[in-house]
């Protein structure tokens, strides 16, 4: 329990907000008061508990207004992604729970059709909202229902082609279909707003939209002449519409548009939702907000405040946090970057909306023109890169581990078909922490190890990335995905040191007698820790770093089954085609008699809590581990 942030005696308003029905109780006169409480209440409990917080800010009195007009959950709200999906939380009846968000065995931090009917659709990736609403729409239809269907789109979502072919093909359907855009990376001219707002006031309303449908509905019985009628009054509303707003691309695409209009005045909201709510066909609101509102902090550094830690307070830093001169992997990687491009003017990195996230942020300002943002928009990222590579530049891609299998096919048919020289950085490769399931990155070995003419490698260190990243841009000629875990790595690397690693060869770290383990990345490290545990025991076991899923060191195992009757593969990512199944399949293809241990993620998808709780809820800890092999050792 938070001091405070459940003490809701100090909350005049939102102390009364047990659900969306409670919501609709109050006046509108008092809703501005209410929005102010819950900015408070975020506040306070974010920045104790961590989380996203910025975007959220944002979509205080949209997501308030949402719901005191339309009758959720009966009318259906998908956001895209979770992060403006915290004040939807606070006003859907998880109030009390909302501390417990992103803690294990707490709410999740994005949004769950689980947890609850408020949810409509289930989201962690952005760009989904307007596919997912539209397929809600036609199932309405197909079954005869009568609700409205929303999207709630923003927070760069909008660069993510999804959520184009999604406009396009709504605009086509001509569907029942509102989507908001939660437009909060621009501003607008104060005076076109207060003229747009006037242009929306009059358009939506409910007798001009009837005088629009009875002209066309006169006219329609006129002949050629009342088509000529009907084409003009299309043209005098399209063509002011135009003037005045950013609309033209949403009405070519076959939408009413409306706006831009102030995301934070929550009676302004209202009013127009009200107007445009009973409008047929696919309808665009354009609503500007501003990521962070209110929280002064958070408005002045919106990268910092787009998530915070645990205990931050009013500094989104940890207070917890210690001086550690242990770089992230991410820095790692991002200073190897800009020490390749200070060689090599032909490597060019490419982020999809992750600059700051994948270590990259001062790297683009030494060399702004060879550090490239592509928004969210994964599958253009790596197409992209492959265009670049045909013309004799090495791409490095730098793209979560989650993220990327948004790019599967791109990958495949683009990248590695032509057998080109791009490498792949997957960043928060494993296990992620407390954004839960469509954060962690599990499937990469995986969904990678299946295609031709593509590496994949793993560091147990910091400098061992450093080592990776030099051999793969110079030594390596195929594509090359090198995955690392978040958060702080091993070891300080020292970057003037640039070992080259032979290609698809691990290395013996221990040797021992009683079994042999090979681990991959982040596990190398915890498999070293299991065998300090078994020594204790007097068991002696052998640790290999693999270092390559793929191609595997079959030299080396060839050496160590030889040697040890029993062998174990450890992972943090799924069994299932994952690293055991590579070995299995080596050792299956040559017939060779060993007792081979997969030690890995079960076929599940695991859920939200720190990295250190979820590997030991999946036996991946080092004392699991030593205990699976003691295990093992007693049975055989």
């Amino acid at each position: 329990m938070i001091e405070d942030t459940l003490d809701m005696y100090k909350y005049k308003y939102l102390s009364q907000i047990n659900s969306v029905e409670d919501l609709r109780k109050l006046d509108e006169a008092n809703l501005p008061e209410l929005c102010s409480e819950i900015r408070d209440f975020m506040v306070k409990i974010i920045t104790k508990v961590g989380g996203h917080l910025g975007a959220g800010l944002g979509v205080v009195e949209l997501t308030t207004a949402l719901h005191y007009v339309f009758d959720t959950p009966k009318d259906k709200l998908v956001f895209d992604v979770g992060h403006q999906g915290y004040p939807h939380k606070i006003l859907t009846g998880r109030k009390e729970v909302f501390h417990t968000i992103r803690q294990k065995d707490g709410i999740s931090g994005f949004l769950r059709t689980s947890e609850s009917e408020y949810d409509a659709f289930g989201a962690g990736h952005a760009s989904t909202s307007i596919s997912a609403a539209l397929g809600i729409a036609v199932a309405r239809d197909l079954k005869g229902e009568n609700f409205k269907s929303i999207a709630v789109i923003g927070d760069g979502a909008l660069t993510g082609g999804l959520a184009y072919e999604a406009l396009n093909n709504a605009g086509f359907q001509n569907r029942d279909l509102l989507v908001i855009l939660n437009d909060n990376n621009i501003s607008i001219d104060e005076n076109v707003s207060a003229f747009s707002h006037y242009f929306n006031d009059i358009y939506s309303s409910h007798q001009v939209q009837t005088w629009k449908n009875n002209i066309y509905d006169i006219m329609g019985k006129t002949g050629d002449r009342g088509d000529r009628v009907r084409k003009l009054v299309s043209r005098l509303a399209g063509g002011v519409r135009a003037i005045i707003t950013p609309g033209m691309l949403f009405e070519a695409l076959g939408f009413n548009y409306f706006g831009p209009i102030n995301g934070h005045n929550v009676h302004k909201i209202i009013k127009l939702l009200r107007n445009i709510k009973n409008i047929q066909g696919p309808t665009l609101l354009h609503v500007v907000t501003e990521k962070g509102k209110g929280y002064d902090l958070a408005e002045k550094d919106l990268r910092k405040f787009h998530a915070v830690s645990s205990n931050s307070n009013v500094t989104g830093v940890s207070v917890a946090s210690k001086k550690d001169n242990t770089p992230k992997y991410q820095d790692t990687f991002g200073e190897t970057v800009r020490r390749i491009m200070d060689d090599d003017d032909k490597v060019v990195a490419i982020s999809a909306a992750m600059i700051e996230g994948t270590g990259l942020e001062k790297v683009a300002k030494e060399y702004p023109k060879r550090v490239i943002d592509v928004g969210i928009a994964e599958g253009h990222a790596v197409t992209f890169a492959a265009g670049l590579a045909t013309q004799g530049i090495t791409p490095i891609v730098a793209i979560y581990s989650t993220f990327l299998q948004r790019a599967f096919d791109n990958i495949i048919h683009d990248c590695a078909l032509q057998n080109l020289h791009i490498v792949f950085a997957l960043d928060r490769a494993g296990l992620v922490g407390e954004d839960g399931a469509t954060h962690h990155g599990v499937f990469d070995l995986a969904y990678l190890r299946m295609i031709p003419n593509l590496s994949i490698l793993a560091p147990k260190d910091n400098q061992e990335l450093v080592n990776m990243l030099y051999s793969a841009v110079y030594d390596y000629k195929e594509c090359v995905a090198i995955r690392y875990p978040r958060g702080v790595g091993i070891g300080v690397p020292d970057f003037s040191k640039r070992d080259s690693i032979a290609f698809g060869r691990g290395e013996i770290l221990s040797e021992g007698s009683d079994a042999c383990v090979f681990a991959i990345g982040r596990m190398v490290d915890i498999a070293m820790a299991a065998r300090e545990i078994l020594l204790k025991e007097n068991i002696n076991i052998e640790v290999i770093n693999a270092r390559f899923v793929k191609p595997l060191d079959t030299e080396l195992f060839d050496k160590m089954i030889e040697k040890h009757k029993l062998i174990f593969t450890l992972e943090d990512g799924q069994k299932t085609g994952g690293f055991g199944s590579a070995v299995l399949e080596y050792i299956n293809s040559r017939n060779l008699c060993v007792n081979l241990q997969i030690i890995g993620i079960d076929d599940k998808f695991i859920e939200h809590g720190n990295v250190k709780e979820l590997l030991y809820d999946n036996r991946l800890d080092a004392q699991s581990i030593a205990t699976q092999i003691m295990n093992r050792l007693e049975k055989q």
